[in-house]
């Protein structure tokens, strides 16, 4: 009876194991590293539960899951976490990647094969957008400022449509001379061109605005001269931006924040996703928005009022109406990226990006004793008396497009090649509201209030054609071709907005006319001019043997305006055993003078030192009549020579380091003159004075092929990972710098300019170059990680900057500021995470300006410069969000 009574319930309990058993699969697999290595002790947990083991001395390892699909999560500390999708119960290879940054593989600056950062023969940043997001700024240009310490861009209050772009740059040699890349595709440059004085003044840079962050996977930093591989503008450096792919979660983030001034409110949401698109392929999509307020940190003026009307206005408004800071700005966002194999060996890609916002900054507030016109005519309010001035406001629109598509394709056995078409455009439109025409207001008696005063457009189409190949397992080649086509739009204003009297009582008294604030593009300064430009250029590389590389490249340019230029390049790199690297290059490389600087006329409102307001300034093409008069040569190319030199080592698993250093000398460096007008002496005409006579020009700027600049500098990357605090906490350090000076070598007057005693670049214009951005920058990071908390703890130094005075003035140097950010991260759930940000902890401004310094701070209505720049001028400022997968 007990036996039968055992059977049974073994029996029983048998069925009811069945179905569980059933279910239960056991996977086995084995985890590696890159080189296939077997890796003990890694932690291999089932997604969202308890269920894990650990790989035994082999890397070996067997999971039972109760249901599949699964995903599972593989970590250990050195290691960078993999998270992959188990559907079935096949053998399981995981190979992992070591958490250490010089043996990320990157793709920038070869054109043969990707290598590690320890295998570059050039130094080159990997940055995961994860850890730039971690900053708690709103946009690219912002985050990579606090991330990468070469790399500069801060806000330019009171600078027209340039308030809405925030001139970038790498080692401060100005917006030109940074390329940027999307995919590897050149990316088109903006239409505006920045003429007010601010750093990168008289450049033209791209909009890194238009590249939503929830787009991008990485940033990669190519920190050496490349125009050799990639043609102009690549004198500073090269910047890649790798746009997301076949990501394995939708991802929904917003944002919002706020200044300690209770002022600058920003609200951001972003989706990111991706879909199997066909057999094989897939398509990312992002769809972004970002909205902000204006921030003011308008000084107290130091207007002594005349009348009583005057000085019961100062008295109510101690700022004089001024509003200084970042402007008001709606981004909208949306990008694709996708591929699709077509059969074994070949792909289809493509890529587009569509960014519009519209955005709100303010000129001068014309205060009533400025527009004493204005107010005797009673057209603003029935009685002068109570006449309050008026505050123009730029309302610009801004489109940005970049769209390519291409096929990378095998040609013969070993040898593959890469066609594709890259097309990009930038428009800017600007309006000016509340303002007048006081001319037009003399003869009619009243006047328009807002003014279109027309835009710029620049796009480009280049076309691709590049092969590389292996011929054998130490020599790499690649060829390439490129045609390019550019064009510029400059597009007619309102009539109202150039309008001027023909009336001589009023032209008489010295009141301007034009749109106040921004005068409107004349039907003569409008236009469309292209060029095209054609590249050969190819690239070789021979590992003599595993210690030993060299490599070489040439490119070929012929630009139909600025004539011809061949670059080249050579560099090496010499292995330290397996864990460190001794590099070094020296490069030839050129920048075109852009459409832009080759035909831009304008007249425009600047801030001149000594007046008390802005007045009206005239730009001419370089092929202007009177400017070729002068004696100024058509623009061509700026030519560069780059030498580098560097060390990288690994000293263990966490531990990196490396130190490069590097000059670079451009000569006929692109200038913006000065003003060029009367000389001091009214009883004689110079000669100078005579030609701009003869053309009808009072006074005149433009582009000329002028200076030749020096820039020498260092920087220095430290990084230790993987502290263990805890049972699951890492702490991540980091510790980057960047030193660097440029110096003028010389300025090259043309003879006219120079023996009437012209100085066509005076030492304010020359301060923009050599002290406007930090000498120095150093970044230090904590990064503390666990199962919920990441914990970023920043300290960014920006050095010391020089106002550059006028010769009645004198300098000031503004001492150098540290910026401590904090942002903390909490994991919900695996799917949820809450952050939340205070940048700038100790709310640290730049140094006030001195009145000493004589320059355009307009009777302290700019608090702090407008010359120069360090961290800007935001203050402390907070923001929280939400980040959700699924």
């Amino acid at each position: 009876m007990k036996q039968q009574y055992l059977l049974k319930l073994c029996t029983i309990a048998f069925m009811f194991m069945l179905p569980l058993g059933l279910m239960a699969q056991t996977v086995k697999g084995k985890v590696t590293d890159s080189s296939g290595e077997g890796l003990p002790y890694m932690n291999i947990v089932e997604k969202g539960t308890k269920n894990g083991v650990v790989s035994n001395d082999n890397g070996e390892f067997s999971i039972t899951f109760k249901n599949l699909p699964a995903t599972l999560v593989v970590s250990s500390m050195g290691f960078k976490t993999k998270e992959v999708k188990v559907t079935d119960s096949s053998f399981l290879t995981v190979s992992v990647k070591e958490d250490n940054t010089l043996d990320e593989i990157v793709v920038t600056g070869n054109r043969i094969k990707p290598r590690t950062i320890l295998d570059s023969p050039v130094p080159i940043d990997n940055i995961d957008v994860a850890d730039l997001v971690k900053s708690g700024k709103p946009t690219l240009d912002r985050m990579l400022t606090f991330k990468v310490p070469s790399f500069n861009s801060q806000n330019q209050a009171i600078s027209d449509a340039t308030a809405h772009y925030d001139p970038a740059d790498l080692r401060g040699l100005g917006p030109s001379r940074t390329l940027v890349l999307v995919n590897g595709k050149r990316k088109n440059q903006s239409a505006q061109v920045y003429l007010n004085r601010t750093p990168g003044k008289g450049e033209v840079g791209v909009d890194l605005k238009s590249i939503p962050t929830a787009a991008i996977e990485r940033v990669e930093i190519l920190r050496d001269g490349a125009s050799a591989i990639y043609g102009s503008d690549a004198i500073a450096g090269v910047m890649n931006i790798i746009l997301k792919k076949d990501v394995e979660y939708s991802t929904f983030t917003s944002s919002a924040g706020i200044t300690s001034e209770h002022d600058g409110f920003n609200f951001s949401s972003d989706f990111n996703t991706a879909f199997n698109f066909g057999d094989g392929g897939f398509v990312n999509i992002t769809l972004g928005y970002y909205k902000q307020a204006t921030t003011n940190r308008a000084g107290i003026a130091s207007d002594v009022g005349g009348t009583p009307r005057d000085i019961a206005w100062l008295a109510a408004n101690p700022r004089a109406g001024m509003t200084v800071g970042q402007p008001a700005m709606e981004k909208k966002d949306f990008f694709v990226n996708m591929e699709h194999p077509i059969g074994e060996e070949s792909t289809l890609y493509s890529f587009h990006g569509l960014t519009t916002r519209n955005g709100q900054s303010f000129a001068y507030y014309r205060a009533p004793y400025w527009r004493n016109d204005v107010g005797n005519s009673n057209f603003l309010v029935g009685d002068s008396n109570n006449f309050a001035g008026y505050q123009p406001t730029f309302e610009t629109k801004i489109d940005d497009h970049i769209n390519a598509a291409g096929i990378k394709f095998p040609i013969a056995d070993g040898w593959n090649a890469d066609a594709s078409v890259t097309f990009g455009s930038n428009d800017v439109d600007v309006t000016v509201n509340n303002s007048v025409n006081r001319q037009y207001l003399a003869d009619h008696g009243t006047s328009p209030r807002s003014f279109n005063t027309g835009g710029y457009r620049f796009t480009n189409v280049v076309y691709n054609f590049d092969v590389s190949t292996q011929l054998s397992e130490q020599v790499g080649l690649a060829l390439g071709t490129e045609f390019k086509q550019e064009t510029f739009r400059a597009f007619e204003g309102d009539p109202t907005s150039y309008y001027l009297s023909s009336d001589p009582a009023v032209i008489a008294s010295g009141i301007p006319g034009n749109s106040d604030s921004f005068a409107g593009i004349k039907p003569e300064e409008a236009g469309k001019w292209s060029r095209n430009n054609f590249a050969l250029y190819s690239q070789l590389e021979y590992d003599i043997n595993e210690k030993l590389l060299l490599g070489a490249a040439g490119r070929y340019e012929n630009y139909t305006d600025a004539g011809t230029n061949f670059s080249w390049k050579v560099n090496g790199r010499y292995k330290l055993g397996e864990k460190g690297a001794i590099r070094g290059s020296y490069s030839t490389g050129f920048r075109a003078p852009t459409l832009h600087q080759s035909h831009i006329t304008l007249s425009q409102y600047i801030i001149i030192a000594g007046s008390a307001e802005p007045l009206l300034q005239g730009t001419l093409a370089n092929d202007n009549p009177a400017v070729q008069a002068l004696g100024v040569p058509s623009l061509t190319h700026e030519i560069s020579k780059n030498l580098s030199a560097g060390l990288t080592y690994k000293f263990d698993r966490n531990f990196s380091a490396s130190i490069d250093f590097y000059q670079i000398k451009v000569d006929d460096r692109v200038l913006f003159s000065s003003q060029i007008g009367a000389d001091s002496d009214p009883s004689t005409t110079n000669p100078v004075e005579q030609i701009l006579k003869n053309n009808n020009v009072t006074a005149v700027q433009f582009f000329i092929n002028a200076g030749d600049t020096k820039t020498t500098g260092a920087d220095v990357v430290l990084n230790y990972r993987n502290i263990e605090i805890g049972e699951t906490g890492r702490l991540h350090t980091s510790f980057a710098a960047n030193f660097n000076k440029t110096t003028i070598d010389a300025i090259n007057t043309p003879s006219i300019l120079s023996t009437s005693g012209y100085n066509i670049f005076d030492r304010q214009e020359q301060g923009l170059i050599t002290n406007s951005r930090p000498r120095s920058k150093m970044i230090l990071g904590l990064n503390y990680i666990n199962d919920k908390w990441d914990i970023a703890f920043n300290n960014t130094r920006f050095g010391e900057v020089t106002i550059t005075a006028p010769a009645s003035g004198i300098d000031q140097t503004l001492s150098a500021k540290i910026s401590t950010d904090l942002g903390l991260g909490y994991k919900l759930t695996d799917m949820i995470t809450f952050n939340a940000n205070i940048n700038n902890i100790f709310d640290v401004y730049p140094d006030i300006t001195l009145v000493s310094t004589g320059t355009s701070q307009a009777g302290s209505r700019f608090k702090y410069s407008s010359e120069v720049q360090q961290l800007g001028q935001l203050g402390t400022n907070f923001s929280v969000g939400i980040n959700v997968q699924f």
